[in-house]
């Protein structure tokens, strides 16, 4: 049998709401623009908010770092969470590899820990769940001349594309330039380096599709 929510526990999820919202009033006035109730945990940096855009009921968890310095700004939809410890970065701190940006749509969410390396553009659909630890790179450093150095050769940027009601599982790797179609399932663990048909069920390191949903 299930114990009720005590009291006192109700008391202290309430105050710790009230905090977020309290945050979020203040930050709101460095985005570019917030269109509802906006929480804020503990210990969130936001930098060059004025590319930031949020829906209403936006979540910036504690210990988040999201750093808005891009081309397209970073938009999140309605009810979109980006959890504890999640770093969204689309270019370096200092302005050098300026990078594309970042599309959420509405009741997304990143899970804890996770990056989101948006040199690329990236483009969440609606209703995508990621677990833990998840890794997204949308873009992958040049290295066919043997006679320079990786660094000096750039990089290139095809961009991701998750499509609506995807669920990828914790410590998953996604990389640049692959689309997941919608509805999909990406099972712990899994490095995806190849697009993925709508509907699909993928596991293990190598990408494999082992049915359809």
């Amino acid at each position: 049998m299930h114990e009720r929510i005590s009291r006192w526990d109700r008391v202290r999820i309430l105050w710790d709401i009230g905090r977020k919202v309290i945050r979020g009033g203040i930050l709101r006035l460095f985005l570019r623009d917030v269109k509802g109730l906006f929480l804020v945990g503990k210990h969130v940096r936001i930098t060059h908010g004025r590319h930031i855009s949020c829906g209403k009921m936006v979540k910036f968890e504690d210990y988040s770092e999201i750093h808005g310095l891009c081309a397209d700004g970073l938009i999140f939809g309605d009810y979109v969470t980006v959890s504890r410890g999640v770093m969204i970065r689309p270019s370096s701190y200092y302005g050098k590899d300026y990078g594309a940006g970042l599309v959420m749509g509405e009741h997304s969410s990143i899970g804890p820990y996770g990056y989101v390396g948006c040199s690329g553009k990236i483009v969440i659909g609606k209703n995508v769940m990621f677990g833990p630890r998840c890794n997204l790179f949308a873009e992958n450093h040049v290295f066919y001349d043997i006679e320079a150095t990786i660094k000096s050769q750039g990089v290139n940027r095809r961009g991701i594309v998750i499509e609506d009601d995807c669920w990828i599982g914790a410590n998953c790797i996604i990389l640049d330039g692959v689309r997941i179609g919608r509805g999909s399932v990406i099972g712990a663990g899994t490095l995806v380096n190849k697009d993925v048909p709508p509907g699909s069920v993928m596991v293990d390191k190598r990408c494999r599709c082992v049915k359809e949903r």
